[in-house]
């Protein structure tokens, strides 16, 4: 009852902290104005610090009422998150390289895996996975309502999986993101009035990706979860996957964002921005389904390979949707050409009339000025 309760809370002060922040957007002028033109500011970037203020609150006040379980790991991965969403909130308001962002998440991920038990190896394994995860999951806002459909269906299946280990601690954190994000979804749906940014996308794919690893450590050995958490991230990676591969292909460089991703070649195809947001829930959907199953036993580990084989025939079947075309621009416009009126036009010859001179410029039939002359 209690981490319903918790989520409850979030839910609420994430819509209360959104609502005063779009109604400050609309006073500064950072919403689209009506007649099309871009906003003055870009406040609606600070969609994501309501979220991260929810979720930290939420949890911290959970934890302090006994909702979690003693000696929890999840305060060093509130605390490394939130570390990861000031740089995040640093890159929106005055953009940052890609290689600052990185040594701040890999420092924190480091820091969320001292505290979770692993072994060095296994460690190892999971700062990359945690950094990986954090970028994957921070690439899918491209889209409105992408991000937060597939985030709260990710966070859903984590807590299901949290929950039959009995992690409370997790399953506290996981209530309050996926409270936090549906109350965000509500403004990030299209059309879109305020985004996640790098601040929220990266602390969302952030505390996700550390859960799985909280997860992981703590799962006992009759559980497959070397093979159910990666499919329940199977979205997010597929994406990344995709991008990876198509900029290889094409030799561009990895690191800048671009036009590439599983949203915009669905785009490409005319589907519409709702469209995307539901396509890509609905792969979560399917995935979180078969990794919730596979990891508490009621489907077997190589049920999983299923997902992984339609994640798989995706990336083939996107990669064949163009994605650098060079769109030429277009020619400027010169001056219109001067209206020519019409020519005259005649009836048509009746069989066996006489035919006529056409009329003369001053309007009387040529035979009629021949007779004048004669």
């Amino acid at each position: 009852m209690g981490i319903i309760t918790s989520g409850a809370v979030a839910l609420f002060i994430t819509a209360l902290l959104t609502a005063g922040i779009r109604r400050a957007a609309r006073r500064r002028g950072a919403v689209a104005r009506p007649d099309g033109r871009p906003p003055r500011v870009r406040l609606p970037y600070l969609g994501g610090p309501a979220a991260v203020l929810s979720v930290t609150a939420v949890t911290w006040a959970g934890t302090g009422l006994g909702l979690a379980e003693p000696g929890t790991s999840v305060l060093p991965l509130l605390a490394a998150s939130g570390a990861v969403a000031v740089v995040g909130l640093v890159h929106d308001l005055r953009p940052l390289g890609s290689w600052p962002r990185l040594a701040a998440q890999t420092a924190a991920a480091v820091a969320v895996v001292s505290f979770s038990g692993l072994s060095p190896a296994a460690g190892v394994l999971g700062m990359v996975w945690i950094v990986f995860l954090t970028n994957a999951f921070s690439m899918l806002d491209n889209s409105d309502g992408a991000l937060g459909t597939v985030c709260a269906v990710t966070a859903a299946g984590l807590l299901v999986c949290a929950a039959a280990d009995g992690r409370s601690g997790v399953v506290l954190v996981l209530t309050a993101l996926m409270a936090a994000l549906i109350a965000l979804l509500t403004h990030n749906w299209h059309p879109a009035r305020l985004l996640p940014g790098a601040c929220g996308s990266q602390f969302t794919g952030f505390v996700l990706a550390g859960c799985c690893v909280l997860v992981h450590a703590s799962a006992p050995p009759e559980r497959a979860a070397w093979t159910a958490l990666p499919v329940l991230t199977l979205v997010a990676v597929t994406d990344t996957v995709l991008v990876l591969v198509s900029r290889r292909r094409a030799s561009r460089p990895m690191l800048p964002d671009r036009t590439d991703h599983i949203a915009h070649r669905l785009r490409r195809v005319r589907l519409t921005k709702p469209g995307v947001a539901v396509v890509l829930g609905l792969g979560a959907v399917a995935a979180t389904l078969t990794a919730t199953f596979v990891y508490t036993g009621q489907l077997p580990p190589w049920a999983g390979l299923v997902p992984s084989a339609g994640a798989l025939l995706a990336v083939v079947a996107l990669l064949r949707i163009p994605a650098y075309a060079n769109v030429l621009p277009r020619p400027p416009r010169g001056p219109r050409p001067a209206k020519v009126p019409p020519a005259p036009a005649f009836p048509a010859a009746v069989p066996g009339a006489r035919p006529t001179a056409p009329p003369a410029p001053g309007g009387r039939p040529a035979a009629e000025l021949a007779g004048d002359r004669r």
